[in-house]
């Protein structure tokens, strides 16, 4: 799943790149074919370019054209002939725009709903307002083409059909990516992906990525100089990002936890010195709700910076005790006492049997020290602490039985010398 948003990603910035690299490369060989004309061509493309009309789409041209030429119209003047052709066209969008919605959508519907994926469930609607809308948005101007208008009204339509068609396409596009970032999410979502908190605001990101190509391109299309607006954003950018260094690098950071995954909402978890529940991992913080019920928010940047232990994720849990005997127990005492506590854990089922270690390892201070060392076959805290409860029980009956004491810090006083037996013989 996080190669798939990585992938996604970078296809996004790639492909807007490209796309927006070749209506630059097209706008440039344009300019330079316009050049090298003739004389009269050139000053009709002078003339053109002063007046400022946008072309519409040739494919919508060619069928203004084909329909004139079916009734045999002229291209002088509006007849009553045009306006019933305008009338048609638009009737025809209307019943082509119903016909699309009624049959071919619903009757996609009904094949999604017979797959298994639940993608094209969720494509196949998001499609269908921006397919109608373009559906209609195609009629409306190859309607407003048939009829003779003035030369101002030719460019502003111009100018409409221009942002109308580029709205459509990329509204299109965008449910599209829309639906199918969803389809992620609860496919995340469903196989219990770290990744899935961090979906609804990947998906902001990118389609807001998403929208400022498309706006880019649409302003590229209109005639303006787009190399000079991403120049001055780069200036703007650079001062708000100045501005903002701490909000960018909690972002970075959120994004370095989503790609991570060290840890999901609901586990625990230890960051620097706060031990606590995660409630909510967001673009800017972490909110964990610590051991005394209190609430820490961690700033991103911090989180991603410090060691995190993940205490809901251990594979075993791991027990060391050292207990202490007096030093009045005798050797052979010693070693029944150690082989016991060995059988004694030994015969515990949740026990990892080749994980247990019994020695009498130490001479301390006050006491005969035996070392215990052994692991659980689960993970489950409460179970590894009544565990550890019994197992320290029977120790203590064992210890009990044999006649042992179990040892605590103690200190002895021998007193000697002549100073000290005078003071003693005084007293006595």
């Amino acid at each position: 799943m996080k190669r798939m948003i990585v992938t996604l990603v970078r296809s996004l910035l790639l492909g807007g790149g490209m796309l927006l690299g070749s209506v630059l490369a097209q706008t440039t060989m344009a300019a330079t074919e316009a050049a090298q004309t003739t004389t009269t061509a050139a000053a009709a493309t002078t003339v053109l370019a002063k007046s400022g009309v946008p072309r519409t789409p040739d494919l919508l041209e060619h069928l203004v054209d084909e329909v004139l030429g079916l009734f045999n119209v002229g291209s002088s003047g509006n007849t009553a002939t045009h306006y019933a052709i305008f009338a048609l066209i638009l009737v025809g969008a209307i019943l082509l725009r119903r016909f699309v919605t009624t049959i071919i959508f619903n009757r996609l519907k009904r094949l999604a709903a017979k797959t298994e994926t639940t993608l094209d469930d969720k494509l196949f609607p998001a499609l269908e307002g921006p397919v109608t809308t373009f559906v209609m948005v195609t009629g409306i101007f190859a309607a407003v083409k048939v009829l003779k208008l003035s030369e101002t009204t030719d460019r502003t339509i111009g100018y409409g059909s221009t942002v109308a068609f580029s709205l459509v396409v990329f509204w299109g596009l965008l449910r599209a990516f829309g639906a199918v970032l969803d389809h992620m999410h609860e496919v995340a979502r469903e196989k219990q992906m770290g990744v899935a908190a961090f979906m609804p605001w990947i998906k902001k990101t990118l389609v807001a990525i998403f929208v400022v190509i498309g706006v880019l391109i649409t302003v590229q299309s209109l005639g303006f100089n787009v190399s000079t607006i991403l120049s001055g954003l780069g200036i703007g950018g650079l001062a708000f990002a100045l501005a903002a260094q701490d909000t960018i690098a909690n972002l970075f950071g959120s994004i370095v936890v989503a790609i991570d995954q060290p840890f999901k909402v609901g586990e625990t978890v230890r960051i620097g010195a706060n031990t606590g529940l995660v409630e909510d991992i967001g673009l800017r913080s972490t909110k964990i709700r610590l051991i005394d019920k209190s609430l820490v928010i961690l700033p991103n940047k911090l989180v991603s910076s410090e060691a995190i232990v993940n205490l809901s994720r251990f594979t075993q849990r791991r027990v060391e005790q050292v207990i202490g005997l007096t030093y009045d127990t005798r050797p052979d005492q010693m070693e029944a006492i150690v082989e016991e506590v060995r059988q004694i854990i030994l015969a515990e089922p949740t026990v990892d049997v080749t994980s247990v270690m019994v020695f009498f390892r130490d001479f301390s201070a006050s006491s005969l020290d035996l070392w215990i060392v052994y692991l659980t076959t689960g993970d489950d805290f409460q179970e590894a602490l009544a565990l550890r409860q019994r197992v320290n029980l029977a120790i203590m009956r064992a210890v009990a039985a044999r006649g042992l004491s179990f040892a605590f810090p103690t200190q002895t006083m021998h007193l000697d010398g002549p100073v000290a037996k005078q003071w003693v013989g005084g007293k006595g």
